[in-house]
């Protein structure tokens, strides 16, 4: 009886999520960064001085192309040494601490909206794929696309295999899984909050802006896509202020990778 009442998997259809401030309120790798802080990663002063380096570029307006260079290339230099195992099982523990209570009940309706018609839903993040997969497996999710850190032997290198997935990457990443998995782009739908993701959302034949950027509201108008936002008058009137700081820090995040393996090297 309970195979007759479910649903059949759609085979051309699937959904695509941004993570930060589309699934989860505020930057995962933030909330990854504080529980890895807390577990000793690093100190607080190697981080707050990442957070206030990112917040200066963000004020000045720009941003070293060679710390850019850099940040990509030396990845999560952070965990170096450590095995994929245990962070595994410290993003499990990280997700109960600082993200389940982040999730935005509207975007995980939506999610389970695909689910329930028999789409497979993916995440696609420039974070961690590692805190990613943990996101998508307790969501009951298909599976996450984010950043990939290299492992020799089961143990992190500190360097990233390709390139931070954001931007146009992340419509690449999703035309591979098209092409894998046999959909059509025009029955496919991407949500996401950041105008930096809009190859991704005009790839797909349903885009949504979810809690979306000045520019990506804009542009969804424009061209008539769907908009959700589920953020309060008060948290949006932030989105300038403490959401600047937040954004800064998680930023900061990744500057912090390169400093840690600066000291590394010397």
């Amino acid at each position: 009886m309970e195979s007759a009442l479910s649903t059949a998997p759609d085979p051309t259809a699937a959904a695509f999520f941004d993570v930060d401030n589309t699934i989860m309120q505020g930057a995962s790798i933030f909330h990854l960064a504080r529980g890895l802080h807390r577990r000793k990663f690093f100190t607080t002063r190697d981080i707050l001085s990442a957070a206030w380096q990112q917040l200066y570029f963000r004020v000045v307006g720009s941003e070293d192309p060679e710390h850019i260079a850099k940040a990509r290339a030396t990845g999560l230099a952070f965990i170096a040494g450590h095995s994929v195992t245990e962070l595994e099982e410290i993003g499990e523990e990280i997700f109960d601490e600082h993200m389940a209570g982040k999730i935005w009940p509207g975007t995980r309706a939506i999610a389970q909206w695909h689910l329930d018609r028999g789409q497979r839903v993916w995440l696609v993040t420039a974070a961690p794929v590692e805190i990613a997969s943990v996101i998508a497996r307790r969501l009951g999710l298909t599976g996450a696309l984010g950043t990939v850190s290299e492992h020799v032997d089961g143990i992190y290198t500190g360097a990233l295999v390709g390139e931070m997935l954001h931007g146009e990457g992340k419509a690449v990443a999703i035309r591979e899984i098209v092409e894998r998995e046999g959909l059509v782009l025009d029955d496919c739908y991407a949500y996401s909050d950041s105008s930096n993701d809009l190859p991704m959302l005009s790839l797909v034949g349903h885009p949504c802006a979810v809690n979306p950027d000045a520019h990506l509201r804009s542009h969804a108008r424009s061209h008539g896509w769907r908009i959700r936002d589920y953020r309060t008058g008060r948290k949006v009137a932030l989105v300038g202020g403490k959401g600047a700081v937040a954004a800064a820090a998680a930023g900061g995040t990744w500057h912090l990778l390169r400093q840690k393996n600066k000291k590394q090297r010397h």
